[in-house]
């Protein structure tokens, strides 16, 4: 009997659009795949809407809030529809970066220095020497992100605006600068590392993640197999501590500058990857031998209830 998959998109957070790419290319590729495929714009009737519907399994294609920070999940517990991607409390953690590094640096993954503050502090005078970043300690997709540089001899006045659309604390950090590397992992395996080179500017912002042509992606990373082999195991070590399962992606930088002190932190983990045509993890995977239908249809027969 063929599987019957709802793939849960959209949404009403601020990364509703890149989800609509993502649930789409997914779906596309699990009818592909010889999958019955529902295609679901989630709304706020979404526990109605799924027990109507009564799928297999929960495709998650949702990012940002309600999708990846154990809301979503909640619900398909309660329902007991098995799905993809992390459980309740992983995706709670890895969405709370604040919470998520003391978890990491508590299992021995570097992290950068920094402190949680409230966005009118941040605008009245420098949280941290420059240069720092600053960004919402909830949100993903690197919206709401301000790299404040050595040059900038006042703290960033937007965040006193009243329209301010993200959270009101922030998570200011050291700055590090260098190469932005990414290592997804899938099950028990940490496949091979991406250096993300954006193609103007030296931000991987939300316009490098996801134009086309917007970054350079180079896969294997052009760096020494020693510390290759420890961003690997770096990035397992993160995905295990926060109890992530299915597919997750931990992002670094790491400073290799001939004046740089070969500094290596894990900025995040992603949960919720993306999956559109220009993503990473569709990426690491073709480079590990899988097709884009292959890694999908993996995440369907890993998909289950109590993750």
């Amino acid at each position: 009997m063929t599987q019957h998959v709802a793939v849960l998109m959209g949404g009403w957070s601020a990364e509703r659009d890149v989800s609509l790419s993502s649930g789409n290319a997914c779906a596309d590729a699990l009818e592909g795949e010889g999958y019955r495929v529902t295609r679901v714009d989630v709304d706020r009737d979404i526990a109605a809407v799924l027990t109507k519907l009564k799928p297999d399994v929960a495709f998650n294609a949702l990012h940002g809030k309600v999708g990846e920070d154990g809301t979503i999940q909640g619900i398909l517990e309660v329902l007991r529809i098995p799905y993809t991607h992390s459980g309740v409390l992983s995706s709670a953690l890895a969405m709370q970066k604040d919470k998520a590094k003391l978890i990491l640096a508590a299992a021995g993954v570097p992290v950068a220095h920094g402190l949680v503050v409230h966005r009118r502090d941040a605008a009245r005078a420098h949280v941290l020497p420059t240069p720092y970043v600053l960004k919402p300690v909830n949100e993903g997709s690197s919206f709401g992100v301000i790299i404040v540089r050595e040059d900038r001899t006042h703290p960033p006045q937007e965040l006193l605006r009243d329209d301010w659309p993200y959270s009101d604390y922030l998570l200011a950090e050291t700055f590090v600068a260098g190469r932005e590397l990414t290592c997804a992992v899938m099950g028990d395996k940490a496949l091979d590392i991406i250096d993300i080179r954006p193609a103007t500017g030296e931000f991987y912002d939300f316009d490098a993640k996801y134009t086309k042509g917007g970054s350079i992606h180079v896969v294997p990373a052009q760096i020494k197999p020693n510390i290759y082999q420890h961003v690997q195991q770096l990035a397992l070590t993160a995905h295990q501590a926060l109890g992530c399962r299915g597919v997750s992606r931990a992002d670094f930088r790491y400073d290799d500058r001939p004046e740089g002190r070969g500094e290596l932190v894990c900025l995040e983990v992603n949960t919720q990857p993306g999956m559109t045509a220009t993503s990473l993890v569709p990426e690491a995977a073709a480079y590990a031998g899988y097709s884009f239908g292959e890694l999908v249809s993996w995440m369907v027969k890993d998909a289950s209830c109590d993750r």
